[in-house]
C-alpha cells in the first residue's frame, strides 16, 4: 500500500541553506532559463553537459586549470573526453585546508584513538611524498596498500596522487590469493601493509601473509609496515625489502608540498570488481572524473559542508572508502573507524557519532537491518542532535529500514539511500537534500547522469521494472580496464547490451515521485515462468521476520523452467518448521506477488558474502547447479558455499 505522506520533508530553512539551492540559482543565471525544481535542474544538467560540468568545476572551487574545452566526442560512450585541456592534481584539491582543526579522527575499535589536524595530515603527506620521490615513484607508477581504514592509508593515497602515481588498496583480511589476484595484475612499485589489525576485540597478525604476498610481487621495490599492533619493527625485520613506516620516514621532516598537475584523464585509482565469476577486473579511474563527480555528490547531493564531520563505515577494499576520503576536498573532517561495527555491541558507531558530533553517518543497508533486529533504539540512548544525514548503500534499503531509521535513530534527518558502484566509483542515483524522502525510494538520479530504465528491447519504461542505464557520457566513467589495450573487456562489461549506452546491471524502476527503486542485480534476476523478479522484492518481505537474520534467493533450473529457492539464516534457537514456512510464503504473496513465492525454503547456517559485505547470489547459484565458483578469494567466508552443495531439499 502506497504511503500517502513522505517520511521526511526538509524545512524551508534547510532548503535555503542547501548548497544545491545556490547552485540551482547560479545554473539558472548561466542558462538564462527558469529552473524551478530539481527535475528541471536535472534536465538542464544532461541537456547542456558542458555548461553543467563547467559550473560544477567553478561552484565547487576545483583547484587547477580548466582549459577552454569541456567536452569532446560527447556522443561517444566510451570515447567522450571531459576537460581535455585541463591540468589538475587530485591530492592538491583534497589538501587545500590548513590549520589545527581536525582533519581525521580515527578509532580502531576500543584499542586505538588518534586525531590528525590539517597541518598534521599535510606534514605526514609531505614526508611520504619525499620518501616516494626518493624511491623513484613517478606518474603512472602503482602504489598498492593492504591496509586498515586508518590515517596512514589516507596519507599514502594522497602522497601517491600528489606525484601522479596510481593508488590501489584492499583490506588486510584478504587472503594471499585474493591480494595477488588484484595486485599481481597491476605490478606495484611500493607496497604498504600493517603489522596486523583488530576485529571483534581480537588481534590478527598479517606479517606472514605480507611476506608471502611480497615474494610473489617482484615489481615491489620497497614495502612499508605500519604500526597498529605495536610490532611493525619486528615484522619488517623478517621481510626482505620491508621497513617499518616510522623508520622509513625518520629522515624526512615536513616541508611544503608540491603537486604534479596532470591531464584530467590521468589515472588516479585502480579498483577491483568483487564478483565471483573470475579474476577481478582492474577498473582504472581518472583523477579529474573522480574529483568532479565526488565534489558534486558531496556538496550538492549529500549536503556536506566545510567543517562537517563525515563518516562512512567501510574498508579500504570498497569504493566507499574512496568516496569518503574525497570529503577532504569539501573541507570535512573524516571520521574513520576500523574493526567490527558490533564490538563490543551494536552501539559502538552511535557512540562514535555522539562523541565526535557526527554530521553525516554512512553505512550499509545490512547494518541498518542488523541494528533493527538487535532491538537497538539510538534515538533513546544517544545524543544525535548534530546528525543531518544518513547514507545507506551496498544493497537496496528495505522499506522497513526506512521507517526504522525515522522511528528509532532520528526523526529529523535526511536519509539518502544511494546506488552506483565500483565501476564508476560514485553513484547513479542518490539523495537530494531539498526533496522529500519517500519510504523505499532512492530520491533521484544524480545531476549530470542521464539515468533511465529500459526494457529488454531498449525502450524507456516510465513505469515497471527494467535495466538501469545511462544514455550519455559522464566524467566518472572509467578510463578502461588495466591490461585491456583494445578495450574489448571494457566494452563487453557495460556497452554490449545496448550500443553506446551504459548498462549497469541493476534491475530498477521509476516511482511516481521521480525516484528510483533498485530491485537487485539484473544478472541475479529470477525468471520463473518467464517473468522477471528482483531478489530485493523478496528480501524486503522476508527480512521483516524477527526469526530471519538474513536471506539469499536464487533461481534453480528445474523441469525446463526456473523455480525460486529461498535460503534463510535464522536467529538462534529458531527452526524452519511448516508454520514459519507458511508465514514466510504468505508474507511474500501479499507483500510482493504470488509469482514471488519460493518453491523451496531452506534453512542455512551461513550466507556467503564478499569482502564488502554483499551477498553473492551468483556464487550460490553456481554451487547449487554444480558449477565451479571462480575467484573465491573475493569472499569473506568462502567456506559457506559448501552449505549449498548437493542439498537433498533441492533434488525434488
Amino acid at each position: 500500500m502506497q504511503r500517502e505522506k513522505p517520511l521526511w520533508t526538509p524545512s524551508q530553512e534547510q532548503v535555503r541553506q542547501a548548497a544545491i539551492t545556490a547552485f540551482t540559482q547560479e545554473a539558472a543565471n548561466r542558462s538564462d532559463q527558469p529552473l524551478n525544481d530539481f527535475a528541471a535542474l536535472h534536465r538542464w544538467s544532461i541537456d547542456d553537459r558542458e555548461a553543467f560540468w563547467r559550473l560544477v568545476w567553478d561552484f565547487c572551487d576545483v583547484i587547477g586549470e580548466a582549459g577552454e574545452r569541456v567536452l569532446e566526442n560527447g556522443d561517444r560512450m566510451p570515447g567522450a573526453a571531459f576537460f581535455p585541456d585541463a591540468k589538475l592534481n587530485f591530492a592538491e584539491n583534497l589538501l587545500g585546508k590548513r590549520g589545527t582543526d581536525d582533519a581525521i579522527i580515527f578509532r580502531g575499535e576500543d584499542k586505538v584513538e588518534r586525531r590528525l589536524s590539517w597541518d598534521d595530515l599535510r606534514g605526514l603527506v609531505s614526508r611520504l611524498q619525499q620518501l616516494f620521490r626518493d624511491e623513484g615513484v613517478k606518474p603512472g607508477d602503482r602504489v598498492a596498500a593492504m591496509m586498515p581504514n586508518m590515517p596512514e592509508t589516507v596519507a599514502g593515497m594522497l602522497a601517491a596522487a600528489s606525484l601522479g602515481a596510481i593508488w590501489s588498496s584492499c583490506s588486510p583480511d584478504f587472503g594471499v590469493r585474493g591480494v595477488l589476484d588484484r595486485f599481481g595484475q597491476i605490478e606495484p612499485v611500493l607496497f604498504i601493509a600493517p603489522d596486523g589489525y583488530w576485529y571483534g576485540g581480537k588481534r590478527f597478525e598479517v606479517g606472514e601473509k605480507t611476506k608471502e604476498v611480497l615474494s610473489a610481487l617482484p615489481s615491489v621495490r620497497k614495502a612499508l609496515i605500519v604500526d597498529y599492533l605495536g610490532t611493525a619493527g619486528t615484522v619488517a625485520e623478517g621481510i626482505g625489502k620491508a621497513v617499518s613506516f616510522e623508520t622509513a620516514l625518520a629522515d624526512y621532516a615536513p616541508a611544503e608540498l608540491t603537486f604534479e598537475r596532470l591531464p584530467f584523464a590521468h589515472p588516479l585509482y585502480i579498483l577491483f570488481s568483487s564478483g565471483t565469476t573470475g579474476i577481478p577486473k582492474c577498473i582504472v579511474h581518472s583523477a579529474g572524473g573522480t574529483l568532479l563527480q565526488h565534489v558534486k555528490e558531496h556538496r550538492l547531493h549529500a549536503g556536506v559542508r566545510n567543517g562537517d564531520r563525515l563518516f562512512y563505515f567501510t574498508t579500504c577494499g570498497w569504493m566507499m572508502w574512496n568516496w569518503l576520503v574525497s570529503g577532504l576536498a569539501v573541507g570535512a573532517t573524516l571520521l574513520l573507524y576500523d574493526g567490527s561495527p558490533f564490538h563490543p555491541d551494536g552501539n559502538v558507531l552511535f557512540d562514535f557519532a555522539e562523541k565526535e558530533k557526527m554530521t553525516a553517518f554512512g553505512t550499509s543497508a545490512k547494518f541498518i537491518d542488523a541494528v533493527r533486529k538487535a532491538g537497538l533504539e539510538p534515538a533513546k540512548t544517544h545524543d544525535l542532535s548534530s546528525l543531518r544525514a544518513i547514507f545507506s548503500t551496498g544493497s537496496p534499503l528495505a522499506p522497513e529500514s526506512f521507517e526504522f531509521i525515522y522511528r528509532a535513530i532520528k526523526d529529523d534527518v535526511h536519509l539518502a539511500s544511494i546506488s552506483g558502484g565500483t565501476d564508476i566509483v560514485s553513484c547513479f542515483v542518490l539523495g537530494v537534500p531539498t526533496l522529500p524522502v519517500w519510504v523505499g525510494e532512492i530520491q533521484a538520479p544524480g545531476l549530470g547522469m542521464a539515468v533511465d530504465v529500459w526494457d529488454e528491447d531498449g525502450r524507456p519504461l516510465k513505469s515497471g521494472k527494467g535495466e538501469l542505464v545511462c544514455t550519455r557520457a559522464f566524467p566518472a566513467m572509467p578510463n578502461g580496464f588495466w591490461n585491456d589495450p583494445s578495450g574489448e573487456k571494457y566494452h563487453a562489461a557495460y556497452f554490449e547490451r545496448f550500443e553506446n549506452v551504459w548498462c549497469h546491471g541493476d534491475f530498477a524502476e521509476w516511482t511516481p515521485h521521480g525516484g528510483i527503486v533498485i530491485h537487485g542485480r539484473s544478472d541475479a534476476t529470477l525468471n520463473p515462468g518467464g517473468v522477471r523478479i528482483g531478489t530485493a522484492e523478496i528480501y524486503n518481505q522476508v527480512e521483516q521476520f524477527p526469526e530471519v537474520l538474513e536471506a539469499i534467493c536464487i533461481g534453480q533450473e528445474w523441469d525446463g523452467d526456473v523455480r525460486v529457492v529461498l535460503f534463510v539464516r535464522l536467529t538462534e534457537g529458531v527452526f524452519l518448521d511448516d508454520d514459519l514456512g507458511r508465514k514466510i510464503r504468505e508474507r511474500i504473496k501479499t507483500g510482493a506477488s504470488p509469482r514471488h513465492i519460493p518453491a523451496k525454503i531452506v534453512a542455512v547456517e551461513d550466507i556467503p558474502r564478499t569482502k564488502s559485505g554483499k551477498i553473492t547470489e551468483l556464487a550460490v547459484r553456481d554451487v547449487v547447479h554444480g558449477r565451479e565458483v571462480k575467484n573465491k578469494e573475493a569472499l569473506a567466508n568462502p567456506e559457506a558455499l559448501e552449505l549449498y552443495r548437493d542439498l537433498p531439499e533441492l533434488k525434488t
